[in-house]
């Protein structure tokens, strides 16, 4: 539990709600994916509502499934890129932290360290970097390659690019730029640090050509189940949005990432980990029940099987398989959406439709409907078993459902004293209660907080 004993609370936009049938509701907004005042009105009312943060998800390519399914989808077909985007929410917001997400696998780093250096001003310090690993072919195929790279691969490259992303942030001491009209000093020379980097996979001169962000770096956030993804966010993470399904699964987590974060040294409650939870909340249990058999019928059964099939990584082909029949033996995985899946349909003894209906409406996170007493209890409950900090709320469809989280589960929290009633301060790490890094440079001890120096870290 955070020591401050309140939550932390994320809002993850899919453009029209977390449900995959979502835009079809008669509260969302169908074509949300490029309305930039939908996402003006979401942004301000998650702020209202005193969210930590907002947090974009995205990929490179058009999801590659069955045309037939994407023809029926919205996520992942077009889409605003997250970056301009939250510059421009930026501008109408003042509090709320925005985080995007940018592939280690499609883009240099010395873009991602300009880009969210830039954002972390614009914003005056409340950007933060949602980092992730790409192995959709679709994506590789964009970016002059024909596959992607494996998994363990697109790790070994991540962490690599995070620690560039780092170097380049630290080019400049806070002070460094005194523009000094009478002396016709710009900035101090001893203060500027060119990074010098170079290994097989990148070569890195430096400096950035941005100042030091305003919060020394923006915020660094993962999402991942796997063993790899495990170790990448005990380096370097201050917020995970996990998967899981249940309380020993999320404990179970929790304590595996926040003890690996020992040994590279870290406050283990520098690290915010907030599991999803996709949510609708109506007055009643009734109401909230209906609603969410509404929308299940609004999938398309072949949705559903593509969203599945995705899911489990294409190691089945579904469309060879009887629907109606259980899910065959399946390979092991280390962890993730997969695991969970596979878990959760052998326990159930569910058919592969009932699982792909499943995954379909939830996207194999949790989904919590009922009243506002009845969120606010199992959100305390998974809150005081020390197996989060707080949560990734998931509106079911949007704007509505988040409307409602905001003006009937919010209040409940706030009064059980489990949830701000105001912005304690003004960047996304005061919102998160995590400090602000020293530049490197100028703090020798800096780096007992992460995993390597950066003066090692290229040898």
């Amino acid at each position: 539990m955070n020591s401050d004993g309140k939550m932390r609370l994320a809002a993850y936009y899919n453009p029209t709600g977390h449900h995959v049938a979502s835009w079809r509701h008669p509260r969302a907004q169908a074509d949300a994916s490029f309305n930039i005042k939908h996402y003006v009105e979401i942004a301000q009312t998650a702020e209202r509502a005193k969210f930590d943060l907002l947090f974009l998800a995205d990929a490179n390519a058009t999801r590659e499934a069955a045309v037939e399914a994407i023809s029926r989808s919205v996520q992942f077909v077009a889409h605003f890129e997250p970056m301009t985007l939250l510059s421009a929410l930026a501008m109408v917001t003042e509090k709320i932290g925005l985080i995007g997400t940018v592939s280690t696998s499609w883009n240099e780093p010395y873009h991602i360290a300009r880009k969210f250096a830039s954002l972390d001003h614009i914003s005056n310090g409340r950007a933060g970097w949602n980092i992730v690993t790409s192995g959709q072919k679709a994506e590789a195929m964009n970016f002059g390659k024909d596959d992607a790279y494996d998994h363990h691969d697109r790790y070994v490259r991540a962490r690599e690019v995070v620690k560039i992303v780092l170097g380049l942030w630290d080019s400049w001491e806070d002070d460094a730029f005194v523009i000094d009209t009478k002396s016709g000093l710009y900035y101090e020379p001893s203060k500027r640090h060119d990074l010098h980097w170079s290994t097989d996979m990148y070569k890195v001169r430096g400096p950035l050509n941005v100042p030091r962000p305003p919060q020394g770096y923006p915020v660094m956030v993962q999402a991942g189940g796997s063993d790899d993804g495990r170790e990448t966010a005990s380096m370097f993470a201050e917020a995970i949005f996990s998967p899981h399904l249940n309380i020993p699964q999320a404990k179970a987590y929790y304590d595996d990432v926040k003890g690996r974060m020992k040994k590279y040294g870290r406050n283990p409650d520098h690290c915010k980990i907030l599991p999803g939870l996709s949510v609708i909340c109506r007055p009643t249990q009734a109401e909230a029940d209906a609603d969410y058999q509404a929308l299940q019928e609004l999938i398309h059964p072949i949705v559903a099987r593509e969203m599945l099939n995705t899911m489990l990584g294409h190691r089945i082909d579904l469309t060879k398989v009887d629907m109606d029949g259980p899910l065959p033996e399946m390979p092991d995985h280390d962890g993730g959406h997969y695991a969970s899946l596979v878990e959760l349909g052998k326990r159930e003894k569910m058919s592969i439709r009932q699982l792909a209906m499943h995954a379909a409406g939830a996207r194999a996170k949790n989904v919590i409907k009922g009243s506002p007493e009845f969120i606010a209890d199992y959100m305390q409950e998974w809150f005081e078993a020390e197996c989060c900090d707080g949560f990734t709320i998931m509106p079911a469809y949007i704007p509505g459902a988040l409307d409602d989280f905001c003006e009937m589960v919010v209040p409940e929290l706030q009064k059980r004293g489990l949830f701000r009633t105001e912005y304690e301060g003004n960047t996304l790490r005061e919102h998160l209660g995590v400090p602000r890094p020293e530049n490197q440079h100028v703090d020798t001890n800096q780096w007992s907080q992460v995993p390597y120096r950066l003066a090692e870290a290229a040898e």
